[in-house]
């Protein structure tokens, strides 16, 4: 049998090598960094089709991929796909050669169980999902004869929730290859009429429109997208590799009743409760704001520059406070202070003055909150208090839990506590549970160049109170979700589900009471139960598996803030519900169990507290050996040599980019390597508003396909390797490479193009950008030539120190770290000379993480 080499991404970082060839005992199901790319499609993705059908706001998701091993040979193939974080998974199955494998939900201590008696039988693999902003990863894998077909079936569910006015379906889709038959179709089927409608994403572009097809009736709404193959490789979003990208589907429905919309089917309900036009509630709202040392650079510069907006956006009416805290507090002013025009100028002085020192007090930083909020009581008013940290508590009082009931203590229900996590350096299991234990939510702040959007968007969606104290009543039934709500905002949903247990009503009544701007309010309606069970659907079942959603999310929340035998009765009341509807939830893992003689797979979902890294150490790696190649030690030499640091007799090349450090004095350069198509932050110097990120060619390529610097608020650079495009915020100019030598100069801002080189100086930052053709690759590379101390991102590292102990070993930051004698390209001079360096691991050169260098956007 020929020897066969595939393969795949794992976390958009690892490369995995699987040598499918079973007289190679030894590496067979082994997992190998450095592979090479493939030579040839092998493997035929011939059709991938993603159907979501959303009923009254509850979306089921249906991905099908159909692959083809093309060769005479057996082949591994891969099933990779991303899903909305808010989704639970509740179906998959792959069918080879007519037969069908499913994927069984189990309670996750069984699951674990099943597989280690896989591992024990010598099948090891593990499936691996990723926490990202808005996605999470299912990934999986099977060996498929020669010639032979395998269709892979993913189902999940999820519950649209309405933000600022607006429901918001997201459909990932990256096959990795263009597809002849790829299909995206939504129906979405309202009760209420439709009233506003929208397609957006980065699929949705000017090259894509003519694959995007709506049509919408009064309560209907239909979008497919069908792009072509060609379509699939020349859009932006595009590249050789197919489509990488997502859609997004915005809508939001009419509202003709305030008491809210109501649909019942096989003994259970639903209640959406969305009162409009009511007169806005004026808020007391007090920030406490972080600005301990780890606070330093990006993280305190977005956070002013998103305060800055949000008081910009206070009303006249409102009240508010600022507190800033590192191991002391300082408090802007000890009352509250009504948002007029000269408090709202003088409250922005105090956050551009705010400088990050010291460690963490957040429990005299909140109490001090909650005793400003409760000095300053206002009729008609509806209080917030909103904490922003990216750390633990490390001065003051440290211990976690007797934080959490000081402020439990000190609210006592009256108003609700919001907790942003900065960056993923913060405990989010700790603001978790103090945010849900107080009415509020905590939510995970990603420490990217948008983060200061983020915390405007956050801030917008509890902007705008409408009632306080709301309370829903039903009659006749049971089993009922959360029907207490300390606010509901402008732009937001209340949903009620739950079982009607008197099935001799003939009417069904509800009614909602709360607390207006300026007196109680009641909502009621009273439905006949002959009419309410004739709203009838295309999914019947709908509503019984929203309930049973939404009470799953509740109950895993009500947990979080639980003890003893009341943590573990609600927690077993989850697991139950789990694992009646097939959803896999914190407390289920899905076990995947492949033909004879491959291994078992578990997928689990991921908890937002714990971070995911985009790789793992060889430790990791190495439990995914199987057992019997473990015990032999010339397999775990050959392994750890494959893995980190390939010989050069190997004919197993690097599908990367390889980076060189400068190491003044001594023998060799370092260098390391970071896999194809990452967008990473090269450059970033906040004293000085300057940020240069690059996003990497793809697999097999040497440098850069795009990099996009940005400096102070209105200078904006973006190179390609086809052209250059410059703004200054009032005028745009384009260059193209290898015109006639150019020089344009403004303030702070220098461009000098010459041929294949562009000389770019930006305040204090200077760099040369090269365009580089090598062996029919293109590519863009940057070598900084100026640059202020203490400059960020994974350019920022120079002169790089380090000791050559014996056995090809060298000493960084007294950390012996194995090396590997080797060889880069110096893409940072024109004649790109070949010298030789020091290869090792990237954590051990940056002495950081990858995940810390990666960006969403340029």
């Amino acid at each position: 049998m020929a020897q066969v080499t595939v393969r795949l991404t794992l976390l958009g970082v690892l490369c995995i090598c699987v040598i499918a060839d079973p007289s190679k005992k030894l590496i067979k199901n082994s997992i190998f960094l450095f592979c090479p790319p493939s030579q040839e499609q092998d493997v035929d993705i011939y059709s991938f089709h993603i159907n979501s059908t959303v009923t009254s706001r509850y979306a089921i998701t249906v991905i099908t991929s159909r692959v083809a091993n093309r060769l005479n040979s057996s082949k591994e193939v891969h099933f990779h796909v991303k899903i909305p974080k808010n989704a639970f998974i509740s179906k998959f199955r792959m069918t080879i050669e007519a037969k069908t494998y499913d994927g069984v939900v189990k309670q996750k201590e069984e699951a674990q169980q099943q597989y280690n008696q896989a591992v024990s039988r010598g099948e090891s693999a593990g499936m691996v999902s990723s926490v990202g902003r808005t996605l999470e990863d299912f990934k999986t894998s099977v060996t498929v004869a020669a010639f032979s077909k395998v269709t892979f079936e993913l189902t999940y569910d999820e519950l649209l929730k309405r933000r600022l006015g607006k429901y918001k379906l997201l459909i990932n889709a990256q096959p990795m290859q263009p597809v002849a038959d790829f299909k995206i179709d939504v129906y979405i089927h309202e009760s209420s009429s439709i009233s506003f409608m929208d397609v957006a994403g980065g699929l949705s572009t000017d090259e894509l429109t003519k694959a995007i097809t709506i049509s919408q009736s009064d309560q209907k709404m239909w979008v497919s997208f069908y792009p072509t193959r060609e379509q699939q490789t020349k859009c932006k979003s595009c590249s050789k590799n197919g489509l990488n990208g997502d859609l997004l589907i915005i809508y939001d429905v009419e509202r003709p009743k305030p008491s809210g919309e109501l649909q019942a089917s096989n003994g259970y309900f639903v209640h959406y409760f969305a009162p409009m036009n009511i007169q806005r509630i004026p808020k007391n709202v007090v920030f406490v704001i972080d600005r301990s040392g780890s606070m330093h650079g990006r993280k305190m510069h977005q956070t002013r520059l998103a305060m800055l907006k949000i008081l910009g956006d206070l009303n006249g009416d409102d009240y508010f406070g600022l507190i800033t805290f590192d191991s002391f507090i300082d408090v802007w002013k000890p009352e509250l202070l009504q948002a007029t025009e000269m408090n709202l100028k003088a409250a922005k002085a105090f956050v551009r003055e705010i400088q990050d020192q010291g460690y963490t007090d957040i429990n005299a930083a909140v109490l001090k909150g909650v005793e400003i909020i409760n000095s300053h009581p206002r009729e008609g008013s509806a209080s917030i208090l909103i904490l922003l940290t990216d750390g633990d508590p490390t001065a003051g009082e440290i211990n976690k839990e007797i934080i959490q009931a000081n402020v439990k203590g000190a609210i006592k229900g009256k108003f609700p506590l919001y907790c942003l996590g900065f960056g993923f350096d913060v405990n989010f299991d700790f603001l978790e549970k103090m945010a849900l234990e107080n009415n509020g939510v905590a939510r995970r702040i990603y420490e990217d160049s948008d983060a200061d959007l983020q915390l405007q968007g956050f801030y917008s969606e509890v902007a705008t109170p409408l009632l306080t104290d709301v309370q829903m009543n039903y009659i006749g039934a049971g089993n009922l979700t959360q029907t207490s709500f300390s606010q509901y905002y402008n732009g937001s949903e209340i949903i009620v589900a739950g079982q009607i247990t008197n099935n001799s009503l003939e009417t069904f009544q509800t009614e909602v009471i709360a607390i207006s701007k300026s007196h109680n309010v009641t909502y009621q309606d009273s439905v006949s139960m002959k009419d309410l069970m004739g709203i009838s659907s295309q999914n019947e079942n709908f509503i019984q598996r929203l309930w049973a959603y939404l009470s799953v999310k509740q109950l895993l929340e009500k947990e979080v803030t639980l003890k003893g035998e009341e943590k573990e009765a609600v927690k077993k009341e989850a697991l139950a519900l789990s694992l009646k509807y097939k959803f896999v939830t914190t407390l289920t893992s899905m076990v995947v169990t492949k033909p004879q003689g491959e291994e078992t797979q578990i997928a689990h979902k991921p908890k937002e507290g714990k971070q995911q890294h985009t790789h793992h150490s060889l430790q990791h790696a190495l439990a995914y050996i199987p057992p019997q190649s473990k015990s032999s030690a010339a397999s775990q030499t050959l392994f750890r040599e494959l893995y980190c640091f390939p010989s050069q007799d190997t004919d197993i090349s690097v599908s990367s980019v390889r980076f060189l450090i400068s190491t003044h004095g001594q023998p060799k350069p370092i260098c390391y390597d970071i896999a194809s198509a990452q967008k990473l932050r090269l450059l970033q110097d906040p004293s000085s508003e300057f940020t240069m990120n690059g996003e990497l060619t793809e697999q097999g390529g040497k440098g850069f396909k795009h990099i996009a610097l940005h400096y102070k608020k209105d200078h904006h650079l973006i190179l390609s390797t086809h052209e250059i495009n410059y703004t200054d915020g009032q005028n745009a100019v384009k260059f193209v490479w290898g015109q006639d030598p150019t020089n344009l100069q403004t303030e702070n801002v220098s461009l000098i193009l010459r041929g294949t080189q562009m000389d770019v100086t930006m305040g204090t930052v200077r760099v040369v950008f090269f365009l580089h053709k090598k062996t029919g690759d293109v590519f863009l590379w940057p070598a900084v030539k100026q640059q202020p101390k203490d400059m960020q991102g994974i350019l920022g590292k120079t002169n790089l120190q380090y000791e050559e102990l014996s056995g090809s070993l060298v000493k960084i930051n007294d950390q012996e770290v194995k090396a590997h004698r080797s060889t880069a390209m110096d893409y940072g001079l024109h004649s790109a000379p070949n010298i030789q360096c020091w290869l090792i691991p990237f954590p051990a050169a940056l002495q950081q993480e990858l995940s810390d260098f990666t960006v969403l956007n340029l």
